[in-house]
């Protein structure tokens, strides 16, 4: 059996920049069922609903299952599972060469104005190129992911620790 890895680069945004190459963009709302470990996600993507299974993070690697499910399933679980208020954004596709794409989450709620570009990539030796829109590598901070960010909003943050 082969497992499903993800490998992804997290960084936040310089500036606007991307918006004029975008190609398709979907609303995103997703809740989390457990505290801590294994990552347990329900997301709605527009009309379309999954549950994802993520591993524990070694480095930029973890393995990830995800599965569709009945979109009202979805949303029951998102009303009376999720541990935390569910995660609000909307995701930008931006070709990144190479087979490759940038998704670019603008985060609403309580989120806002956090704005971050994630590159998956085949290995984690993968070379890309930069764009001059892409800031700050943050692949490492936990505090940028998902599932922290559900817990802890952005807004919420000091201006320090920005």
């Amino acid at each position: 059996m082969i497992m499903a890895l993800e490998i992804e680069r997290k960084f936040l945004l310089k500036n606007d920049s991307w918006r004029q190459e975008v190609i398709s963009s979907a609303k995103i709302i997703q809740g989390y069922l457990t505290a801590s470990g294994t990552t347990l996600r329900i997301r709605l993507r527009d009309h379309e609903a999954f549950f994802t299974i993520k591993g524990k993070a070694s480095g930029i690697t973890r393995c990830e299952f995800e599965y569709p499910i009945p979109t009202a399933d979805a949303v029951e679980m998102l009303n009376t599972l999720a541990l935390d208020p569910p995660v609000e954004k909307i995701r930008y596709i931006v070709p990144a060469g190479d087979d490759l794409v940038w998704e670019i989450d603008e985060y609403a709620g309580a989120n806002a104005p956090l704005f971050t570009a994630e590159i998956e990539l085949p290995d984690e030796n993968t070379p890309f190129t930069a764009p001059d829109w892409l800031g700050d590598e943050i692949s490492g901070d936990s505090r940028y992911t998902n599932r922290a960010l559900s817990r802890k909003p952005y807004s919420l943050w000091s201006v320090e620790s920005k």
